[in-house]
This record gives C-alpha cells, structure tokens and sequence, in this order.
C-alpha cells in the first residue's frame, strides 16, 4: 500500500491535474481587480478622449483586418483564433497609455487573451468609439424576369421607331403587337419542329 500512495497515486494525480484550472484561477483574480478599477479607467479615458483620438485611429488603421473585426464585433472565438494579433494590439495600446490596456496587456500575456476576455472587450469598446464605422448598404440582386427578352425586344423596337414622345397607349398597343408576332413566332417555330 506503501508504494502506491507514494509513487502510483502521485502520478495519477499529476496526469489528470489541469494546470489550465490554475491558470484559470488566476486570471479570473486579473479579471476581478481589473473590474475594480474600471471606474477609474473610464474617467481617465473621459479627460483624455481628445489626445488619444489621432493615436488610436492610427493604430487601429494599421492593424489586421482580424483586428479590425473584433474591434467592431467582440466575439471569444477571435481572441482565441488571433490571440498573438491581440496582444500585438494590446501592446500598441499600453505604449500610447491608453486607459486600462497596460494591466490587460499585462493580462493577456501571463494567461492568453481569451482568459481575460471580459477586460479585452472593455479596452476594445473604447477603442470602438473612436472608430467611425461605416454601415454596410445592403444591395438586393434584381431577380431575372421571366420576360426579360420581351422587355429587351420592345425597347429596341422602340429604339428603331425614335418614339420617346410616344404616349402610354401607343407603346400598349406596339406592345401588343409584338406579342402577337412573338406567338406566331412560336407557333410556326413548334410546327416545323413537328415537320422535322
């Protein structure tokens, strides 16, 4: 018994231990005092608002479009698919002392970006505000219609006949022309086919 409670169990215990659970632990504590002080974090950045505008958006301009992307829309998958990037950004941030993002530099470099998400997000959000975005026009596609080749047909009858001072009726009444000879067109067409 001796000999499995000082070699066997020590061993089990260190292969199922999670040294992620201490990691975890500690950047939860990061986590916290970071919360603490973001009171004064926000007042800083209110009186500094002003020098830091040109600063910012040049970093931010500079940065990847990953970047970029979890500025305007924080999700934890990016912090955990470019946390080099992050850092990289973090870092950018602490050396112009941008309120908060020297102790989430700090953060992110001993435990990874996304163990301290919530801090990350909050330096990222003032950065937000600094950035003009640009809403995105939404342009629908035009569904081909059906008749396309009829529409494209009158026109350049149209075209021919230099009718723009043409009158509503006048073009119905061509228009129905043109379906008519459209038809016969079918219609003799399907019985040559047939012929054949």
């Amino acid at each position: 018994m001796g000999y499995w409670k000082t070699k066997v169990l020590p061993t089990i215990k260190k292969v199922f231990e999670n040294k992620n659970s201490v990691k975890k632990a500690a950047a939860a504590e990061a986590c916290k005092s970071f919360d603490e002080s973001k009171e004064s974090y926000d007042k800083e950045f209110e009186e500094k608002k002003g020098e830091l505008q040109v600063k910012v958006v040049e970093i931010y301009e500079a940065s990847s479009a990953e970047i970029k992307t979890l500025v305007k829309e924080r999700k934890e998958a990016g912090l955990k698919k470019y946390s080099a990037a992050v850092h990289k950004f973090l870092e950018e941030l602490a050396k112009i002392e941008f309120p908060g993002s020297k102790p989430v530099s700090e953060a992110s470099s001993k435990y990874g970006p996304a163990y301290v998400s919530g801090p990350v997000f909050f330096v990222f959000e003032k950065v937000s505000t600094f950035i003009v975005t640009e809403e995105k026009v939404v342009v629908e596609p035009t569904p081909p219609e059906a008749n396309q080749p009829k529409q494209k047909r009158r026109n350049e009858f149209r075209k021919r006949k230099g009718d723009s001072d043409r009158t509503r009726e006048e073009r119905r009444e061509e228009d129905e022309i043109l379906d008519v000879k459209k038809e016969e067109e079918e219609v003799v067409g399907g019985r040559e086919e047939g012929r054949a």
